[in-house]
């Protein structure tokens, strides 16, 4: 939107276009909902066989390795034909996290089906009694010769009734000070002998979400990524990109599209205020592209992105709330309906689509968490 495009750039993003309008199924565009597996995973591994699943992952992991502004293009071109959320914790998450924390024989065993769409994980840090303060999480991991014994339990868990794997924060030095220092990153397999995994319906009526309870499961101990209780320096390191990717611009321009085809259809667009707010909306999706390709690039270049991402997942989440708080003016009487509003631009997804986004300024830290990590690091304000 801020970039113009190089020839060799114009030459991509129309081989992108047009290979997304020949081969995304018309079921998937403009979904609001996140589709379920069995509709899903096709689209995944047909990416995937085109080569494009993980534009941001190095070309020897078997991604892209695309540039910052493939990437770029990538994203818009994905937005403009109102593709499908993927599930992106392995993508986005632990794919990463492996690539740069992992053994030779992890990455070997977990990059090649997530790039191929054989396996679907789910991140295990939430509690019931640990969400922001994350620290204070209570699942045990109890070294036993060659194996942990886990037992616990993690909440609000993305597509964990749909997992094949989870990568978890588990306590491995109950007596450790601070308490950061006694936790460990694991890798468990979710058909283990002891996971029970029971879905959660939301407000916006999708099962989103889960909760995995472990009584007694064997994880290999191999399955240690990284060091023994050094697990909080990978969880952070893991939530930068987290971060990221909740505030993925993607969303915001297809709540913007959204916005403007619900304002031309109920006829508000003749509202000059509404055009102004409308505007100030463009302006901000705008601002927020620029901060995500600039971390992306910072991504990219290998340099931690620290408070940055504790910033965009803040402006992206925020944003994405008050579009969709935009869209139900736009939308106006009609903005109630459970259904799509059926208009002569196309159906509009309203009341859903409004309902998901209150959880967006929560997941992967909430708005108030993002604040005191940034007052800390960077205002160096007094705790």
């Amino acid at each position: 939107m801020f970039h113009h495009d190089s020839p060799e750039e114009a030459a991509f993003r129309t081989e992108v276009r047009t290979w997304l309008e020949a081969n995304l199924p018309a079921t998937l565009r403009g979904r609001t909902n996140r589709p379920p597996p069995a509709e899903l995973m096709p689209w995944y591994r047909m990416l995937s066989r085109k080569g494009w699943i993980a534009p941001h992952w190095p070309k020897e992991h078997g991604g892209m390795g695309a540039s910052l502004n493939e990437q770029i293009v990538m994203t818009e071109e994905l937005a403009r034909v109102g593709a499908p959320q993927l599930p992106a914790q392995g993508l986005n998450h632990i794919g990463p996290i492996l690539i740069e924390f992992g053994t030779e024989a992890q990455k070997a065993k977990h990059l090649p089906p997530i790039i191929a769409g054989d396996v679907i994980w789910a991140q295990g840090y939430s509690e019931p009694g640990a969400g922001s303060d994350l620290a204070s999480l209570a699942t045990r991991a109890t070294l036993d010769g060659d194996r942990f014994v886990v037992g616990g339990q993690k909440i609000w868990t993305t597509w964990g009734h749909h997992s094949d794997w989870m990568f978890a924060l588990a306590r491995t030095d109950p007596q450790a000070q601070p308490r950061q220092a006694g936790i460990s990153f694991l890798l468990l397999d979710l058909h283990s002998p002891g996971v029970r995994v029971r879905p959660i319906r939301t407000i916006a009526g999708d099962d989103e979400f889960a909760e995995v309870f472990f009584d007694d499961v064997a994880v290999p101990a191999q399955n240690l990524v990284g060091k023994l209780n050094d697990g909080w320096r990978i969880a952070n390191a893991l939530l930068g990109h987290e971060r990221l990717g909740t505030s993925n611009p993607q969303f915001a321009l297809i709540a913007l599209e959204r916005i403007k085809t619900m304002a031309r259809a109920s006829g508000v667009m003749a509202d000059p205020a509404f055009r102004d707010r409308l505007a100030a909306a463009s302006i901000n999706v705008t601002a927020l592209l620029a901060l995500f390709n600039h971390a992306v690039e910072l991504t990219n270049r290998q340099r931690g992105l620290g408070p940055d991402s504790s910033i965009i997942k803040i402006f992206g989440s925020e944003l994405l709330q008050s579009l969709n708080d935009l869209l139900i003016e736009a939308a106006g009487s009609e903005a109630s309906m459970e259904n799509p509003v059926p208009t002569a631009f196309g159906a509009v997804d309203v009341s859903t689509s409004f309902l998901q986004v209150r959880r967006a300024t929560i997941y992967g830290g909430s708005s108030e968490i993002q604040r005191n990590i940034i007052a800390r690091r960077v205002l160096n304000l007094p705790q």
